[in-house]
C-alpha cells in the first residue's frame, strides 16, 4: 500500500538541508567529517555495535570540510603556509578534537595544528 500524499524529498534537497546543519568553524577551527566506518570485516564478519563505536571514536582519518576565518594565519607558526585545505584527506591524532554527529554521520571540529599530515587515499590507513 503506498501514500499519495507522501512527498519524496530528493536527494540534492537532503544533502542542502544536512549543509544548513553543519557548524562553520570559527577563529582557528577547522570541520572534519569522519569516513563511514565499514560494517563488516573485509572476511564479511558482522562487526558489534561497540566495536564500530570504538572504531568511529579512535578514527585517525578525515576529510575536511571547511577553515575557519583564522586557520592558518599565524606566520610564525605556519612560516610555510597552511598545512592542509577544504577537500584534503588528513590525518589526526585519535580522539582529537570536538565531536559532534549528524545524520549519524560523525564530525570533529579539530584546531589548525591538530592536524599530522595529509593522504590522497584514506582506503587501508588503519589505526594502530
Amino acid at each position: 500500500m503506498t501514500d499519495t500524499n507522501v512527498k519524496k524529498v530528493p536527494e540534492k534537497e537532503k544533502d542542502d538541508k544536512r549543509a544548513n546543519r553543519l557548524p562553520k568553524p570559527a577563529g582557528y577551527k577547522m570541520l572534519v567529517a569522519l569516513p563511514k566506518i565499514e560494517e563488516k570485516t573485509a572476511g564479511g564478519i558482522i562487526k558489534a555495535s561497540s566495536t564500530l563505536e570504538r572504531e568511529a571514536t579512535a578514527a585517525n582519518v578525515g576529510f575536511v570540510l571547511g577553515l575557519g576565518p583564522d586557520a592558518y594565519k599565524d606566520k610564525e607558526k605556519f612560516p610555510n603556509g597552511p598545512w592542509c585545505k577544504d577537500g584534503d584527506w588528513v590525518i589526526m591524532r585519535s580522539y582529537s578534537g570536538t565531536r559532534m554527529t549528524i545524520d549519524g554521520e560523525e564530525f570533529r571540529m579539530l584546531n589548525d595544528d591538530a592536524i599530522e599530515g595529509t593522504v590522497l587515499d584514506p582506503k587501508g590507513l588503519l589505526n594502530v
